[in-house]
């Protein structure tokens, strides 16, 4: 499972390097194209799906780093094991809310299979909608994994 989490860690880092460059390129030319009176207003549309993916990636590769917000302002002041348990807690409701967005996402992608995206024929809104259900997944595999790592780490004061 850690080898599939890496593996996983350096394809997301990839892909959402790519997309974040592409966003870059697409905006630019754009904005170049309609300088120069021949405006490329699909550009901003694809660019839009591209940060959606993007924004959910690099949510994944954050919360791997231990990157995101955190407030330890109260919890610092519990002892190690209240807080071992409160963070326990926190990481059941992280990955139960994920859960739900996968599969809500999911559904989401499902039923906007015929919308198309901003009236780009033959592109299904789909594609953007999908961000949700997959980077969510993303998001639940490396709650689980920090959850058995949790588990597995010794806790404070005993020795193992």
């Amino acid at each position: 499972m850690r080898q599939v989490h890496a593996v996983l860690g350096q394809i997301e880092a990839a892909v959402a390097g790519l997309f974040l460059v592409a966003m870059v390129g697409l905006i630019f030319a754009g904005g170049v194209a309609r300088l120069m009176q021949h405006p490329l207003n699909w550009t901003t549309d694809v660019a839009t799906c591209l940060f959606a993916w993007s924004c959910f990636l690099c949510a994944d590769l954050a919360w791997r780093k231990d990157g995101l917000m955190s407030v330890e302002l109260v919890t610092e002041l519990l002892p190690p094991p209240a807080r071992r348990a409160l963070a326990l807690v926190n990481y059941l409701l992280i990955a139960v809310f994920l859960a739900f967005l996968t599969a809500s996402g999911a559904w989401l992608a499902h039923v906007s299979g015929t919308r198309t995206f901003q009236g780009i024929p033959g592109v299904s809104y789909s594609w953007v909608t999908a961000s949700i259900a997959v980077g969510s997944a993303l998001l639940l595999f490396t709650t689980l994994v920090k959850i058995v790592d949790h588990l597995h780490r010794p806790q404070a004061g005993r020795t193992a």
